[in-house]
């Protein structure tokens, strides 16, 4: 029975710069800076094989870093296919990462918001149960257009397609109601409370994961909530609370990424929806405690 999962995301070069104290205007700041390979796609790949799925990842980058990339990947056990960009460097994002471990992005999407259908090769669901969409993907025309040939070709094959809105402010600009069209036709929709929010118009998040399951014609949606956990919605009621697992953090970025990677993992193992939430939880919390977005290798 097909077990992998497909990911179809973005890669990243991360810059992350944690600085203990408040940005200063007109001097300098210190901070601890490293360069990670990141990206919500590359991330969610990365921690979903490391909790033993079997991952494949569609994505872009430039020439500049491709083989850096690549590298990173297949040492966290992905099967990359990376698209390369002889025009647009590697998408890059700054995180500037505060006391708290709370984090601010400043992003040049690159190559990233150039993936496209032309990049599509329908092979790439073979032996896969499961596919994962990025949401950056429908900020873009491209990506727009490959998320919905992708999610066609899921369907065809009768294979569940999940999506993570990925970012509240590239939503507001996107339009909310288009977002929601181009996700209509997917399983599983995976926002975090401020997207939820955002998507639903509802500020409470059980409330809000609640409207939009019932928008969706019942599909699950599963909000996360930070410290306050996860909770998933399904017929337009919400059917699971799950906890977060308590951690010391230095870094929260790809945390919500991490969530995902672990949910899907289990959901491929065959965990039911708790336990599935319970595991992205747990992967999450690993998250926060390592600099970057990824698993350490």
């Amino acid at each position: 029975m097909p077990s992998g999962l497909l990911v179809v995301g973005d890669v990243v070069t991360d810059v992350v710069a944690r600085h203990a104290r408040p940005l200063a205007a007109d001097t300098d700041t210190a901070a601890r800076i490293a360069v990670r390979p990141g990206g919500a796609g590359a991330n969610v790949a990365c921690w979903a094989a490391g909790r033993g799925a079997r991952v494949r990842l569609l994505a872009r980058a430039g020439a500049d870093s491709a083989d850096w990339h690549r590298a990173a990947l297949e040492a966290a056990g992905v099967e990359p296919v990376l698209r390369v960009d002889d025009e647009a460097p590697t998408a890059v994002v700054i995180a500037l990462v505060d006391a708290a471990a709370e984090r601010t992005l400043v992003t040049d999407s690159g190559a990233a918001f150039r993936l496209g259908p032309a990049d599509w090769d329908e092979a790439l669901l073979d032996g896969m149960g499961h596919v994962h969409l990025s949401g950056y993907l429908y900020f873009s025309e491209w990506g727009r257009e490959l998320a919905a040939v992708v999610t066609e070709a899921a369907r065809a094959r009768s294979l569940p397609v999940s999506v993570d809105p990925a970012s509240a402010g590239f939503l507001r600009e996107a339009g909310v109601a288009r977002f929601l069209a181009d996700v209509a036709g997917t399983d599983l929709l995976l926002p975090n409370d401020a997207e939820a929010a955002l998507l639903s118009g509802v500020p409470e998040p059980a409330r809000a994961a609640a409207e939009l399951s019932a928008a969706r014609g019942g599909g699950t949606v599963v909000v996360t909530l930070g410290a306050g956990g996860a909770l998933a919605a399904v017929n337009g009621e919400v059917t699971v609370r799950v906890p977060c697992v308590p951690a010391v953090a230095v870094d929260t970025t790809g945390a919500g990424d991490a969530f995902t990677g672990g949910l899907l993992a289990a959901r491929l193992a065959g965990a039911d929806l708790a336990a599935s939430l319970a595991a992205g939880c747990r992967t999450g919390a690993e998250a926060v405690t390592v600099v970057g977005g990824r698993p350490e290798t």
